[in-house]
């Protein structure tokens, strides 16, 4: 046989192999739960390093210090696993139509009104994993929930998700932007999706909307003036006086900048079980806000991502609110 007859067909088989393997994942994640699942090549992030380093010297990530660990991870997957060529992205509808009751009482962002995200979604990736080897065998891989040094809306962009949002959230025309993002990158090659196409236009609705001016202008969020930086990743024992009356009765994140968004017109109902919000917590008025106990809050809020702000933090979140 020629050799060069032989590559061929050597390479066709390898294709194919990989166009089959991946239309398998793609059903699979469809069947564990996940809205959205693309494939992008594992490779340097180096454009988005550029971005990344330059939002890091304006000093707008506040007091996340953690935002400068890690860099080298952030921007190649090979640091993150050995042999990496592919990463698959993958979305996980959170949208509700539950609503707290008391239109008055402090409000919580959506996402933190079920079960912690990180420990559901991540079952879910597990077993999506597993799949994949029960298909290829021994593979190198890891799986991520917002737990690692993964610039993961970089990802899902270049896996054909979504677009990058005026928000700086991944956006789709189909879902809205209410929705999870996780990865699992491994050294198996797969068929690479490519971006899609930016649909804002000329909308500034995201900007005009934000309450402290974060979204400065399109495309770019000052970290430091974000309602969800204030109330969850700083620490300080006092909020900002420059801020008060700003934060528009958020209590734990904001989602200002989703709920004016016409993209997510397209929003539905997830099917998530335990991403239901507890009864007592839709029921409770602002004065049970006001006068939350400790005890109450471990209740309400067992395995919940709110536990993150503690209940220290949530207290002072609402006293700020007054």
């Amino acid at each position: 046989m020629d050799i060069r007859y032989s590559e061929f067909i050597i390479r066709y088989y390898s294709i194919m192999n990989s166009l089959q393997l991946t239309q398998l994942i793609k059903r699979r994640a469809k069947e564990i739960g996940f809205a959205g699942c693309g494939i992008a090549k594992a490779e340097s992030l180096d454009a988005e390093a550029r971005v990344l380093e330059a939002w890091l010297n304006q000093g707008i990530h506040g007091k996340m210090a953690y935002m400068e660990n890690y860099f080298d991870k952030r921007i190649d997957p090979g640091k993150l696993v050995d042999g990496a060529k592919s990463v698959i992205s993958l979305s996980y509808n959170y949208f509700t139509e539950e609503r707290q009751q008391d239109e008055q009482a402090p409000k919580l962002a959506m996402y933190a009104m079920g079960k912690d995200y990180h420990e559901v979604v991540k079952e879910k990736l597990e077993l999506l994993y597993r799949f994949i080897e029960e298909q290829v065998g021994n593979i190198n891989g890891r799986c991520f929930v917002d737990s690692a040094p993964v610039l993961e809306r970089a990802w899902a962009q270049r896996a054909g998700l979504g677009w990058v949002g005026k928000n700086t959230n991944i956006l789709t025309k189909r879902q809205g932007s209410y929705f999870f993002l996780a990865e699992i990158i491994l050294d198996v090659e797969l068929e690479y999706d490519s971006p899609v196409k930016d649909y804002c236009g000329t909308c500034t609705k995201c900007i005009d909307a934000c309450p402290t001016g974060a979204i400065y202008e399109p495309y770019k969020v000052d970290g430091s003036k974000c309602i969800s930086y204030f109330t969850i990743e700083l620490r300080d024992e006092v909020l900002p006086a420059d801020y008060k009356g700003k934060f528009e009765n958020w209590m734990f994140g904001c989602d200002i900048c989703q709920q004016v968004c016409p993209i997510n017109a397209q929003a539905t109902q997830h099917n998530e079980p335990q991403f239901e919000p507890r009864k007592e917590l839709l029921d409770m008025t602002r004065k049970d806000w006001e006068e939350l106990s400790e005890e109450t809050y471990r209740r309400i809020f067992k395995n919940s991502a709110v536990k993150r702000t503690k209940f220290k933090g949530l207290k002072r979140n609402i006293e700020f609110l007054k």
